[in-house]
């Protein structure tokens, strides 16, 4: 078997069109990430860049910008929800495209409760996975944080495969994409 210094290429130049392309291809569902520090300010942002990274004990990972509210606020707690979207709910992502806007118990007008966590959670999510912070990985314009899931709902069990409830990027339609 070939290592990596055995492989090289003549032309080293990247070709952008195909590379922002060959990411665009990677399939991505759509979540809300919450939180809420300990002063009451609530983050919360439509992300994608979300996976299941162990089974003992369940951990997922989920990037976010480096730069956001969002990111301070998890620093800040130590916990983060996921609020998992179903099809048919693509005005919340776009109502979390744009910074978030604490009302009472609503953010940018949706309703939510806090859960076990302190984390804010959306009242018609499909789907809630709240977590504990374990690591944070600090590269680039993301960071990648790691959570330990420590409580999880879902509004209504789906019959099939739970993941074709889940709303995609693909689900906003043909000029919105990410990645590249």
């Amino acid at each position: 078997m070939l290592g990596p210094q055995a492989i090289q290429r003549e032309d080293t130049a990247v070709d952008e069109a195909a590379k922002k392309t060959a990411l665009r291809m990677i399939p991505y569902g759509l979540y809300v990430l919450t939180a809420a520090n300990d002063e009451g300010a609530v983050a919360a942002a439509t992300v994608n860049w979300v996976t299941q990274t162990a089974f003992k004990p369940p951990l997922v990972v989920v990037g976010v910008k480096a730069d956001s509210g969002a990111h301070e606020i998890i620093k800040q707690s130590g916990h983060f929800a996921l609020n998992v979207l179903g099809k048919g709910q693509s005005g919340l992502a776009f109502a979390f495209f744009k910074p978030a806007e604490r009302d009472g118990h609503t953010v940018n007008g949706e309703p939510f409760r806090f859960g076990a966590s302190g984390a804010p959670l959306l009242e018609s999510a499909a789907a809630t996975i709240e977590c504990r912070l374990t690591q944070t990985v600090e590269n680039g314009d993301h960071s990648i944080f790691i959570g330990e899931v420590i409580d999880a709902a879902v509004k209504e069990t789906p019959a099939g495969r739970a993941d074709d409830v889940t709303l995609t990027l693909k689900d906003l339609g043909e000029k919105v994409f990410y990645g590249g």
